[in-house]
């Protein structure tokens, strides 16, 4: 039972869109973690798109991950896979003759659990985006076998892209664990609607509910966290 105790807390947040709030979600995450945890670390295992910050190519997802985690570790742990092109991984992969391969990104997860209480990890755009010809995100999430926290960008076609994520996620034999509702869109009718029905339909607690921000703030974000995260 001590054993079971010490085991780090690891959970994988995916989205129904790329542009839904991923980051901000993971971020927002790491903070009401670190409330309970002594040392949160988020990971990107893929990250596609950099700037340059004082002469070194980072990405501004990387970054913000890193800005919310309690401890530091080697980059080429909490973001194995970074491509300098901003378009899906498995084409800025090719452009950067760099290929990815689930096995080293799950090993380098294997290695966060052991220097952290948790472990957020953040999924590339939405739950299936390709990784290469012949393997998704998906993949990914399922080798890697953590809870699963989708992201719901609350926008007109969401109902759709949140059910069928749902539905895929489980498919993989996963569990979801939890949801968040993210206002991204501030003119959207009809959000609570959208929200109670997704309630309903989606059979997994929700997470937090995060109003339209004109600049995100992932501190300012609210977690219903389930008392087996704290």
């Amino acid at each position: 039972m001590a054993e079971a105790a010490r085991r780090p807390l690891s959970l994988f947040v995916t989205g129904t869109d790329t542009g839904v709030g991923k980051t901000l979600v993971s971020a927002g995450l790491l903070h009401a973690l670190a409330r309970h945890h002594v040392r949160v670390v988020g990971m990107k295992p893929v990250a596609a798109g950099t700037v340059n910050v004082d002469g070194v190519d980072v990405n501004e997802d990387v970054v913000a991950l890193r800005a919310a985690s309690t401890c530091r570790v080697p980059p080429e742990l909490d973001n194995p896979v970074l491509l300098p092109d901003p378009v899906s991984p498995h084409i800025a992969a090719a452009r950067a003759g760099r290929p990815i391969r689930i096995a080293d990104l799950v090993a380098c997860q294997r290695r966060l659990a052991l220097l952290a209480d948790a472990v957020v990890v953040e999924g590339a755009g939405g739950f299936q985006v390709p990784l290469s010809d012949s393997e998704t995100g998906a993949d990914l999430a399922e080798a890697l076998g953590l809870p699963v926290v989708l992201v719901v960008g609350l926008r007109l076609g969401c109902l759709n892209h949140a059910l069928l994520s749902a539905g895929a996620i489980r498919a993989r034999g996963l569990t979801l664990a939890g949801w968040v509702a993210n206002h991204v869109d501030a003119a959207m009718l009809a959000q609570e609607d959208n929200i109670a029905f997704l309630r309903k339909k989606l059979d997994a607690p929700l997470l937090a509910t995060i109003a339209w921000q004109a600049v995100p703030d992932p501190r300012a974000v609210a977690f219903d966290l389930p008392p087996a995260w704290q």
